[in-house]
């Protein structure tokens, strides 16, 4: 996913901005696409909220994890509001970016949430990653690190 986003800049739900290479580097990326008004997005945002936390925020090692939030709001005002309500401490695409339009028909996403997981490089590791996170919890993450082939000493 740093191939993609290289020279990007993405926006933490403080309104910070950060750069994407620094911030996915050597990391499993969830490319969260969902939207504040849509019930089921509102449904997931809180267990996808705990799954973060207890991997990433709250742990003593931090996972090698990052949620990039790709909004399919129908305006920036939503988009934000969203995440200063329901989401963690993840990352997001700016509203205005045209890349938001171009990872939806690259990752074939026709309704929302959905959560793709992928490689370092972009590609999919898993385009079920809401249904793994909702029926396996945490014990998900250890198969997306494998599979992404990174950190392998990693046990969460």
């Amino acid at each position: 996913m740093v191939d993609v986003l290289c020279g990007r800049r993405l926006l933490t739900r403080d309104g910070a901005w950060v750069e994407a290479e620094a911030a996915l580097q050597n990391k499993v990326v969830a490319l969260y696409f969902a939207a504040g008004r849509c019930a089921s997005s509102r449904d997931f945002a809180p267990l996808l909220c705990r799954f973060y936390a207890e991997l990433v925020a709250e742990a003593r090692t931090p996972a090698p994890l990052e949620v990039v939030f790709v909004s399919a709001d129908g305006s920036e005002q939503e988009m934000l509001d969203f995440m200063r309500e329901l989401h963690g401490a993840w990352l997001a695409l700016p509203f205005d970016d045209p890349l938001r339009h171009e990872l939806r028909t690259r990752y074939h996403i026709s309704v929302t949430p959905r959560l793709v997981v992928v490689k370092p490089s972009g590609e999919v590791i898993t385009d079920k990653g809401r249904k793994q996170v909702r029926e396996r919890g945490l014990a998900c993450f250890q198969n997306w690190v494998e599979a992404a082939n990174i950190f392998q000493n990693f046990s969460g």
